[in-house]
């Protein structure tokens, strides 16, 4: 038969608290960061306008009483058409839904737009720091949805 060797571990207990500690706070951070994904899913023609259809997906716990965004509208050749603000809140958590608005610009003038920052962002209990940190952004349209 084969040789059976046994080795033996010896951490300190206060390595493997410090070790759990660090853990803990890296899945906590990590769940936070990215926890709101804002999605362009659709643009559709209404007569001389646009209407984008946004899906707000919140997989964290923060309730956001109010969320709004800065936007710029590039249009296909990369030039900024316009800049405007656009409000998502409230935003339930563990929720996902869907906005709509109208960009007051033709589709096929609307090359992409960006998330230039976060105007207000609020939960149940105040101002939400860092807001833009904790977004990602995706587009399922011809055009892209950055930040």
């Amino acid at each position: 038969m084969g040789l059976r060797r046994t080795f033996k571990l010896h951490i300190p207990f206060g390595r493997i608290v410090a070790l759990a500690a660090m853990f803990f706070f890296a899945t906590v951070a990590g769940a936070k960061a990215g926890s709101l994904t804002i999605e362009l899913n659709k643009l559709e023609p209404q007569k001389e306008s646009c209407r984008a259809y946004v899906v707000v997906t919140n997989n964290g716990s923060t309730v956001y009483q109010a969320l709004k965004l800065d936007l710029v509208l590039f249009q296909p050749d990369g030039v900024i058409g316009r800049r405007f603000a656009l409000d998502l809140g409230p935003v339930k958590a563990q929720k996902r839904s869907v906005k709509l608005f109208d960009l007051d610009t033709p589709c096929d003038q609307v090359g992409s737009l960006l998330i230039n920052d976060v105007l207000e962002c609020n939960g149940e209990t105040g101002s939400i720091p860092n807001c833009l940190a904790d977004l990602s952004a995706t587009s399922l349209a011809k055009a892209k949805l950055t930040k």
